[in-house]
């Protein structure tokens, strides 16, 4: 059963096969994440590319692939890409990740922390692997998005994995604060000066900067971007540093 958010790939039925629009569905949502994740991609159109595919692996023409098979043909940085779209598919699911595993709490997911990630991922999707594998897995992904070689990744730039309508991160493009900008803010709303602010105070913060940027935002997308930059709080307390993450050009120091 592979569920992907998107265009949504669905097997309700559990027969383990992927077919017709679904598979149309499937190349869309790997290009989009491959795109996304600034993985080149072929200049041949995306029908060609399903005739390429099945012509390769449908053996008996049936016009389906099964499931099983497909997570064992795709390279390495498709079956990640395929992975972490079925099991961290929202922008709530990626922010407690993100929180979960870095656990240092710097800011960035360096490579041990990254290891750990893929482990658990992997393990979720039924994936089998050796430590080798994870090796290479964790070597895949920092090379796709690791883009100054220091061995760590950004928020930012592993927000990228989600489909667009769910990356809340991209609504925040063009509203990114300095950080004098961003401390006299937070400063604002942490009344008591104890260095984390709460749901409600986030809630008014969203909307100043919202008004301030003359965005227009409705109430279920405020709660949902409330929602998902809580999920990096302790205990409903979200500290300067977890918040400078998301609204700030450059990730904390």
């Amino acid at each position: 059963m592979l569920f992907i958010h998107g265009d949504v790939v669905t097997k309700e039925e559990g027969n383990g096969y992927i077919e017709g629009k679904e598979l149309e569905n499937f190349f869309q949502e790997l290009e989009s994440a491959r795109k996304g994740a600034g993985v080149d991609s072929k200049k041949d159109n995306l029908g060609d590319k399903m005739k390429e595919f099945m012509h390769k692996y449908d053996k008996n023409a049936d016009g389906k692939i099964e499931m099983a098979e497909l997570a064992q043909i795709l390279p390495t940085e498709e079956n990640f890409l395929l992975c972490f779209r079925q099991h961290v598919g929202s922008s709530s699911e990626f922010m407690e990740a993100w929180r979960r595993y870095d656990t240092d709490r710097s800011g960035y997911i360096e490579a041990n922390e990254l290891k750990g990630f893929l482990s658990d991922l992997l393990k979720k999707a039924n994936r089998p692997y050796d430590e080798p594998k994870l090796q290479e897995y964790t070597q895949t992904i920092l090379r796709m998005f690791d883009m100054n070689g220091d061995g760590k990744l950004g928020l930012s730039e592993m927000s990228r994995l989600l489909p667009v309508q769910e990356n809340f991160l991209l609504k925040f493009q063009g509203m990114k604060l300095s950080s004098d900008e961003f401390n006299a803010i937070f400063a604002f709303y942490d009344k008591d000066g104890n260095g984390f602010i709460d749901e409600n105070e986030l809630d008014a913060l969203l909307k100043d900067l919202y008004e301030k940027n003359k965005k227009e935002m409705n109430i279920q997308q405020l709660t949902n971007y409330r929602k998902s930059i809580m999920n990096l709080s302790d205990g409903g307390k979200l500290y300067r540093k977890e918040l400078e993450m998301v609204l700030c050009n450059e990730p904390p120091m």
